[in-house]
């Protein structure tokens, strides 16, 4: 089982040391949440929490992920740094490609993709991006990224994106390319996470037995697409492997990865409080699994 810390609630100015303790602590990933903008009147309702109320609200602050992945390249030496999620639709495929590919650059070939289609209409409306055919357009973009990233010269011409030929360089230091692992829990992100992605992020779990029919619905869209035989993490965010039990639980129905965000109480934690947390997650849950 791997283990991965969201860098969510904690300021920036401890993202670097964070980093640093969680890779010398046996954490495998660090990840980064991604939004581009907050309307001032969040909508009523919320797609990923029981409650159906947002977790956020419209003040929080927000980083560019590709900048923090950057820096956080500089800061550690080999922990994989991800974005859990990244709002695919929201930009050009061209201006994503170039963005992971310097992250993967800059870290020798450590960054993971984690994607989704956004469930925030109005962010998408202020960029004057559309946000009701945002699934279709992330079908087309997964795989015109691994082409950006693999194939000498490109010419694309899709139901949303149409440019070419171009040539893209330098290529990832991956290889292939770097990996795209999908996030959601509608039957659409479970059919895409199958179809196209190199991993499933499980968003929104209830409990493990939820969880557990899900991944078997992403399995079956692997073997009917014939990519069951391919790598394939599978990653739970929603806090379901709290105690070893859970944890192996976890690991016995399919999960490769487990993301945990610091849960220190209200106000930002100090930097001792941060890396607290992330040595009581090492000797109570990576160290017993």
């Amino acid at each position: 089982m791997k283990f991965g810390m969201a860098l969510f609630g904690i300021s920036p100015r401890h993202y670097g040391e964070a980093a640093r303790v969680a890779e010398e602590n046996g954490f495998e990933s660090v990840w980064i949440p991604e939004h581009l903008v907050f309307p001032a009147d969040m909508p009523p309702t919320y797609p990923y929490t029981e409650s159906g109320l947002p977790a956020v609200n419209p003040g929080t602050a927000l980083y560019d992920p590709w900048v923090v992945l950057g820096y956080l390249a500089h800061a550690t030496e080999s922990i994989r740094l991800g974005t859990e999620v990244y709002i695919l639709p929201l930009r050009h495929p061209i201006a994503t490609a170039r963005s992971v590919l310097t992250v993967d650059r800059l870290s020798g070939g450590r960054v993971t993709v984690g994607v989704g289609v956004g469930w925030l209409e109005p962010e998408f409306e202020v960029v004057g991006q559309s946000f009701h055919d945002r699934g279709r357009r992330t079908d087309e973009i997964i795989p015109l990224l691994r082409r950006l990233w693999t194939e000498e010269t490109v010419s694309h011409a899709g139901d949303h994106y149409s440019f070419g030929p171009v040539r893209f360089e330098p290529k990832p230091v991956q290889k292939p390319c770097p990996p795209v692992e999908v996030g959601g829990a509608t039957p659409a992100a479970l059919r895409r996470a199958g179809c196209l992605g190199d991993g499933w992020i499980e968003i929104g779990a209830r409990h493990i037995d939820v969880l557990q029919q899900m991944l078997a619905v992403v399995d079956k869209h692997r073997r009917d697409a014939g990519r069951d035989k391919l790598p394939f993490e599978v990653t739970t965010t929603s806090g379901l492997a709290r105690d070893r039990t859970s944890v192996r639980r976890c690991r016995d129905i399919g999960v490769t990865r487990i993301i945990a965000a610091p849960e220190l109480g209200p106000g930002r934690p100090s930097l001792d409080d941060v890396t607290g947390w992330i040595k009581r997650v090492a000797d109570d849950l990576i160290a017993g699994v």
